[in-house]
């Protein structure tokens, strides 16, 4: 009897594991291709490890029906799924190149939470001194007092190294707060940026990448505050006696000097400087997905490429959702906390992403403030020339 019943036990389970193999086998594996037609593709990995990246030249993994990657000129470039943090397309996405002002996406991340946006401050003389010569201004005047929200709108908007060095003394001194990005820049796992100027301004060894940029970028735009100075068009700005009108260098955002408005822009940050050339990251919102992608150094087509080419990336990377595979994560090198043992078990699905609504608690608040403000404030915006400030 015994015997009978353990013969029927493993025939059951012989024929379970059939099952289950027969369960998880493709059915065309097991049909077989039809005569004269190619053998299906090979599963695609779903992510590659973070060294892929590292590799010199055009990365994607297109499907069959995926549109070509454009033509750019850019020393680097990165175009990454902000929700996922999948890298859709990449170029060099490693190359350490100066970031000018691109690299105040980190001095945000690092100073916005440590200062109220209400605080008010009184410019001293010192806190002006050691702004490098040719720098983008905002105006910032000693003696005057601002909000830290009037600095963060002179830093996102007119790239003003003067607000930089303002909120840098409040943080603790230029010094102090360089060592913070830094120290910022590790956790995230931007590993190839060396932070010498906290403005971005042209410094001995200061270095990152669009990986890093674009990583910044997408991290910026989890904070509301971060979100709505980024994709701000115009503002006031304290003055003398009166305010004055200033204007978003991102021709993207703002559709100046010969560049078109790109649709659904939520802006970031762009820079220039003679030796990092222009740099843009920039993040747009379509259907429910959004895109960050980095630019840097385009060698063709003058101070205006670093707008066309985002476009052409941004472009690419809303045709191509879903007709390619990711070539690396912006989660890839980011350090792992290890789970408390007294921490409460958290479902399978916290490995994931989570989708794209619930991810950007600041493009909610962005899109509402940013309607109201178009709708009510009109600008007398000072004029200015055709060329990018550095900075």
């Amino acid at each position: 009897m015994i015997t009978a019943l353990s013969h029927r036990v493993a025939v059951s389970t012989c024929a379970l594991c059939a099952a289950g193999v027969l369960a998880l086998t493709p059915a065309a594996a097991s049909a077989g291709p039809r005569t004269g037609e190619p053998a299906p593709p090979a599963p695609r990995a779903a992510m590659p490890g973070p060294n892929q990246l590292y590799g010199s030249g055009t990365l994607v993994r297109p499907h069959r029906d995926a549109p070509e990657v454009p033509e750019v000129s850019a020393l680097s470039w990165v175009v990454a799924d902000a929700a996922s943090g999948a890298v859709l397309a990449a170029s060099d996405a490693h190359r350490k190149l100066p970031p000018a002002s691109t690299l105040k996406t980190l001095f945000a991340l690092t100073v916005l939470p440590s200062l109220p946006a209400g605080m008010r401050h009184t410019v001293r003389n010192e806190e002006l001194a050691d702004i490098g010569a040719g720098s983008s201004l905002v105006g910032v005047r000693e003696g005057l007092t601002y909000k830290v929200a009037d600095l963060w709108r002179g830093v996102f908007l007119n790239s003003g190294n003067d607000a930089v060095h303002v909120l840098a003394s409040l943080n603790g001194g230029w010094e102090a707060t360089a060592a913070q990005m830094q120290a910022k820049a590790r956790s995230l796992g931007a590993l190839d940026t060396h932070v010498v100027s906290p403005d971005g301004y042209d410094a001995d060894g200061q270095v990152s990448s669009a990986y890093d940029l674009a990583l910044f970028g997408r991290e910026g735009l989890r904070n509301p505050d971060f979100a709505r100075y980024c994709s701000t068009a115009e503002a006031y700005f304290p003055g003398d006696g009166a305010s004055y009108g200033i204007r978003n260098t991102n021709r993207l955002l703002t559709g100046a000097n010969g560049v078109t408005k790109y649709p659904g822009l939520l802006g970031i940050k762009n820079g220039y400087t003679t030796h990092a050339g222009n740099t843009l990251v920039a993040a747009a919102r379509h259907g429910g997905r959004t895109l960050v992608v980095t630019v840097m150094n385009p060698q063709q087509g003058g101070g205006l490429a670093v707008y066309q080419e985002a476009r052409k990336l941004l472009d690419w990377g809303f045709a191509a959702a879903g007709r390619v595979d990711p070539v690396g994560s912006l989660d890839g090198l980011r350090a792992k906390s290890r789970p408390s043992s007294t921490a409460k078990p958290v479902a399978a699905a916290t490995s994931q992403a989570p989708d794209d609504d619930s991810f950007w608690p600041g493009v909610a608040i962005v899109v509402g403030f940013s309607a109201l403000a178009a709708g009510t404030t009109a600008l007398a915006l000072r004029a200015k020339d055709n060329r990018t400030p550095p900075g």
